[in-house]
C-alpha cells in the first residue's frame, strides 16, 4: 500500500520531500470496485465458521478461496490473463497454483485490508508542494483509468503529473508497477530534473 502512503504523507507533511511517486493508487475514498472487493473478501474470511470470531486454530479454510477470488478480479491484467491462461487448463492451473499457497495469518490479514477503509487524501491535492509523479496502469483493476479521478485530481497538484503505462500482454494490471522497466526512464528523468530544497 505505499502508493497509497504516498499520496498521505505529501498531504499531511508536504514539506518533508523533494519529489512524491505515488504507484498503482488514486488520491480518492476508498469506494467503488476496490472498496466492494475488499469489503467482500474481509466478510467471507470473518464468516467463515473456521474464523471462530478470530480464535481460530488453523486458518479458516474459505480464506485461500476469498484472497484468490480477489486477486484474480483485481490484479494481473486482462490481456496478460489471456496470453497466459488462453485455455481452461491453463486457467485451472493458475487456480491451482493459488489455493496451494499458504494463507498469512487471518487477523493480520484483515487488519491489513480493514486499515484502508478511511484512506481519503482527495481534499488536500492543493497542499503538496513537492514535485510528484504518480505512475498507474491503463489497466490497473483496482485503480481503472478511465474513472479519471487520479488525472483530475493531477491537475490540482502544483507540479504534478501523471504517467500512465500503456496496457500490454506484458502488464500485470494492479501489480504492473512491480517492473521498474516500465516506468524507469520517466523516474531518472523527474529525479534529475525535480528542485530539490534547501534545509
Amino acid at each position: 500500500m505505499g502508493g497509497m502512503h504516498t499520496w498521505v504523507w505529501g498531504v499531511r507533511y508536504p514539506s518533508f520531500m523533494d519529489a512524491l511517486v505515488p504507484m498503482a493508487s488514486q488520491p480518492t475514498e476508498m469506494a467503488a470496485r476496490n472498496w466492494i472487493l475488499r469489503r467482500m473478501m474481509i466478510e467471507t474470511i470473518r464468516n467463515d465458521p473456521d474464523y471462530n470470531g478470530g480464535n481460530y486454530q488453523s486458518p479458516p479454510r474459505m480464506m485461500k478461496y476469498a484472497m484468490a477470488a480477489y486477486r484474480f478480479a483485481s490484479a494481473g491484467g486482462t490481456l496478460a490473463y489471456q496470453a497466459l491462461a488462453p485455455t481452461s487448463a491453463k486457467a485451472d492451473k493458475m487456480v491451482d497454483e493459488q489455493l496451494a499457497a499458504a494463507p498469512p495469518d487471518a487477523n493480520d490479514y484483515l487488519y491489513q485490508w480493514e486499515s484502508s477503509h478511511d484512506y481519503n487524501p482527495s481534499a488536500g491535492m492543493e497542499k503538496i508542494e513537492a514535485t510528484l509523479l504518480a505512475i498507474n496502469a491503463a489497466d490497473d483493476e483496482r485503480n481503472p483509468a478511465e474513472t479519471g479521478v487520479t488525472a483530475a485530481a493531477i491537475k490540482r497538484i502544483r507540479n504534478g503529473r501523471l504517467y500512465l503505462i500503456p496496457a500490454s500482454t506484458e502488464t500485470r494490471g494492479h501489480l504492473t508497477t512491480g517492473n521498474a522497466a516500465f516506468y524507469a526512464e520517466q523516474l531518472k528523468e523527474l529525479l534529475q530534473s525535480a528542485p530539490q530544497r534547501t534545509m
